[in-house]
């Protein structure tokens, strides 16, 4: 289940960010006070107190969006009107329904309000809550590490060619020291900026798009598929209800706070429910094209099979989505594939509830064309790993 705020900085993620604030921070301080010392000028103390002011700035909304944390969906929530239930997806793990624009986290473990996605840096989703704030850590970063990049290169610059002022230079020139230690994190320090830049910068300009639209990146997937299956169907095209105007937009990110992350505003002719019914519809076209198979031998579950299946092993999916250990006999409706590996979710024949879900190897079942009970008893092949 979720972590709490304070404990979500004790992962990977969160450590990471915070010793690469630390070391350009550290690298911009160090050579600036023989560069560009901020107590000598005037242009030196602007430019030292914009580089803090981004830095405090980056770890300040980093450390919102870490501990406000994205907004969960109370557990076994409902909608208001038990009419509306019929358009709502049911969550098994939160034992309620899921709110319009909200998702469920297997890492988090909970249904996140207005759900981007799942960012390991501040190990926890982005959503409701803290979508302004992510932002503008994301906005901050690469400003701070832009400014970071350029001055540290000039600094390598200088300290390198340090012999040749000397020697031949107008004495005017700075005169940048550096030992081995402090040349190390200094090449260092120019790579995590550039990297940042590069990365992040690719990342702001995806939330930047989505903000301009009230679109999440769920939710780019979902009204992609819902285009194509529309055109396909000859249905009229979707209305995404939830675009307000790129204005109006922007403030419902900006003041996010004045609503409650479950029912929102939507456009003229929309219904508050448009996207979830078409959410669904999608999932039933899914379920009708997938295809029933049923496991010949078994599998554990393991990520890297390289033993028993190691063409799948070679060729396992890109993805962090769970493995689905698999019994001969089990049930399992394909939703997915790829040459040696299929999702799909697994058949409880004495449930009501939806089973667990994950890739298998291919190798592993046998297509059925029957329902899931007229399956006939398959023996086990021992073929397990």
């Amino acid at each position: 289940m979720a972590s709490t705020p304070f404990r979500r900085l004790l992962h990977w993620g969160p450590i990471s960010v915070l010793a690469i604030i630390k070391l350009i921070t550290w690298s911009m301080v160090h050579l600036l006070g023989m560069w560009w010392p901020p107590h000598a000028s005037i242009g030196g103390g602007i430019h030292g107190g914009l580089f803090l002011f981004f830095a405090g700035s980056t770890l300040y909304y980093f450390l919102q969006s870490l501990l406000e944390g994205p907004g969960f969906v109370p557990l076994g929530w409902k909608p208001e009107n038990d009419e509306n239930k019929q358009h709502l997806q049911f969550c098994t793990v939160c034992n309620g329904y899921k709110a319009p624009r909200s998702h469920h986290c297997r890492k988090c473990g909970y249904c996140i309000k207005k759900m981007d996605h799942h960012c390991p840096w501040i190990n926890c989703c982005v959503g409701h809550n803290n979508h302004g704030y992510f932002t503008m850590f994301l906005i901050n970063a690469v400003l701070g590490c832009t400014q970071a990049a350029v001055a540290l290169s000039i600094c390598m610059y200088h300290a390198l060619n340090r012999v040749w002022y000397i020697h031949n230079g107008t004495g005017r020139e700075p005169m940048i020291y550096l030992t081995l230690t402090t040349l190390l994190m200094t090449l260092l320090a120019i790579g995590m900026a550039v990297g940042v830049v590069l990365a992040v910068g690719a990342l702001l300009y995806l939330q930047i798009r989505g903000i301009l639209r009230n679109q999440t990146t769920i939710e780019d997937w979902i009204v992609e598929k819902a285009v194509g299956r529309r055109e396909e169907q000859g249905l009229p095209p979707f209305v995404f209800p939830y675009n307000m105007g790129w204005k109006q937009n922007v403030k419902l990110v900006i003041f996010g706070g004045r609503f409650d992350g479950i029912h929102w505003p939507v456009r003229d002719g929309c219904g508050e429910y448009d996207l979830t019914k078409e959410q669904k519809a999608q999932k039933q076209d899914k379920r009708v094209r997938s295809r029933l198979y049923v496991a010949v031998s078994s599998y554990s579950g393991r990520w890297v099979p390289l033993l028993s299946r190691p063409r799948a092993a070679l060729a396992a999916p890109c993805t962090d989505e769970p493995r689905l250990p698999l019994s001969a006999g089990d049930v399992i409706r394909a939703t997915r594939q790829r040459r040696h590996w299929l999702f799909g979710e697994k058949i409880l024949m004495d449930s009501s509830h939806r089973g667990p879900r994950g890739w298998f190897p291919r190798d592993a079942v046998t297509p059925s064309d029957m329902l899931p009970g007229d399956m006939p008893d398959v023996y086990d092949t021992n073929k397990c790993d």
